[in-house]
């Protein structure tokens, strides 16, 4: 009898334990599945960066004007002193010293050419005089010679033929010497005063030398033309100027007093965000050194041209932000951290960026609000969290954030909606196509102008 009912038994056992484990897979299957809803609401796009404070307006503390002489030709000069940067002067203060030294040493020469330069323009006029005084002289030997030929001639006029031609010959002979001594003269007297002007000239040029010089010497000591807060600059290196350190004609600036009332944030976004960019956005503007100090601001210009990471391939560009308001203690220099609102919609539905799929050229969700099914959607702007929808959703939808088993085997809806998308895109293609070729066949005007030769985080705000 037990045998009878034993057999039975275990196959219901076998029975519900195979129902067990099916019931299990499948519940399984489900628990891995990873959803969330679509939601509508305001939606902020924004840009972190980091940035430094600077200040919009300043006034430059530069090498004195003295050493831009062309008389002075001292072409760079070396810092030899320089207050603490930081340091609040008033107008006058004194701020930074040039090297006296090697200002003293070129005076000192100078003086020296400017002492020889003097002797050599008196020793021309000395020279001058007494070849010129010889010359005369011999200018009056001529005339007297000439009147003594002449005295000889009227007395020979009873002698013979010969002897009368003789005089004449003589007296002839006398006058063009006479004519000679004269024309000498002029030379010699044209040719003393050049010399005598050369010298002259180089005297002018060698006091006017000293004179430069000795302004330089007196413009050695560099003070400040306003009240201000004394921020160092930069030296062709890229390094802030010091003790040491070399000024010149083509980078003359020592340091630079900025007017702290009115600050901005200089700043570098990436080439990938820096489209979404514009002059005019707004920006929120914490101070790294003052936690909790949120300051508004504005974007107020973009570069055009980007410019290398150090050691990096990638290119970033220069954003300046304008700060609204003033706060006490914010220095040149402090580090920035810039929220830039680059888009903000206020009632728009949105799905997270890992709920959307793509296969070719259709974007797609996994809607599950019974059967899972391939949802085709018309996707907005987005950013590495969140991406907007136009078409293909409700809010409240029900979106899986991971694939389904089998994904190739579901039904797909919304083609209409990819036919939609597929014909605005050959339409954008065709209108960029259409203008390349307009302006390629739009005539170039000619230009006679002479031609030169030639990582930020996005996230959403709900």
């Amino acid at each position: 009898m037990k045998q009878k009912y034993l057999l039975p038994g275990i196959v219901i056992i076998l029975l519900l334990i195979t129902a067990f484990f099916i019931a299990s897979s499948r519940s399984s299957d489900e628990g891995t599945r990873v959803s969330t809803t679509v939601q509508r609401g305001p939606f902020e796009i924004l840009v972190y960066t980091s940035g430094q404070l600077e200040a919009e307006n300043s006034v430059q503390i530069v090498m004195p004007g003295e050493l831009s002489s062309r008389n002075v030709r001292i072409w760079e000069i070396n810092i030899t002193d320089i207050v603490e940067e930081g340091t609040v002067v008033d107008s006058g203060d004194y701020i930074a010293s040039l090297d006296f030294k090697t200002v003293e040493e070129l005076l000192n020469t100078a003086k020296d050419e400017l002492e020889q330069a003097f002797n050599d323009f008196e020793d021309a006029k000395m020279d001058s005089n007494l070849n010129l005084s010889n010359i005369r002289d011999q200018i009056i030997n001529a005339r007297e010679e000439v009147e003594e030929m002449r005295i000889i001639l009227d007395e020979s006029i009873y002698e013979s033929p010969s002897i009368i031609r003789k005089a004449e010959m003589d007296l002839e002979k006398a006058k063009r010497k006479l004519e000679q001594e004269i024309r000498g003269y002029g030379l010699k007297k044209q040719q003393a005063v050049s010399r005598v002007d050369r010298k002259h000239i180089e005297l002018r040029q060698r006091q006017t030398r000293v004179n430069d010089l000795s302004k330089v010497y007196e413009s050695l000591r560099i003070k400040a033309p306003k009240p201000g807060m004394v921020i160092y600059a930069k030296d062709r290196f890229g390094d802030k100027i010091k003790v040491g350190s070399s000024v010149s004609q083509w980078m003359p600036t020592i340091a630079t007093l900025p007017d702290l009332t009115s600050m901005i944030s200089i700043t570098y976004v990436n080439e990938i965000d820096i489209s979404k960019i514009k002059a005019g956005q707004k920006v929120k503007i914490g101070i790294d050194a003052l936690p909790g100090e949120v300051l508004e601001g504005e974007v107020i210009t973009v570069a055009n041209i980007g410019q290398p990471l150090p050691k990096s391939d990638a290119k970033v560009f220069e954003v300046k932000v304008k700060i609204f308001g003033h706060v006490n203690n914010l220095k040149p220099a402090m580090t920035t951290s810039n929220i830039i609102q680059i888009g903000f919609f206020p009632d728009t539905l949105f799905i997270p960026t890992d709920a959307v799929f793509e296969d070719d050229s259709m974007q797609y969700v996994f809607l599950d609000n019974g059967p899972v099914v391939k949802q085709a959607v018309d996707l907005g702007d987005e950013n590495e969290n969140y991406i907007m929808v136009r078409k293909g959703l409700k809010e409240g939808d029900v979106i899986l954030l991971t694939k389904p088993d089998a994904p190739d085997d579901l039904p797909v809806k919304g083609m209409d909606i990819y036919q939609e998308i597929k014909k605005r895109k050959e339409k954008e293609e065709k209108e960029a196509q259409e203008a390349l070729e307009e302006g390629k066949a739009k005539p170039v005007k000619p230009d006679n102008r002479p031609v030169a030769p030639g990582q930020n985080n996005v996230m959403i705000i709900r």
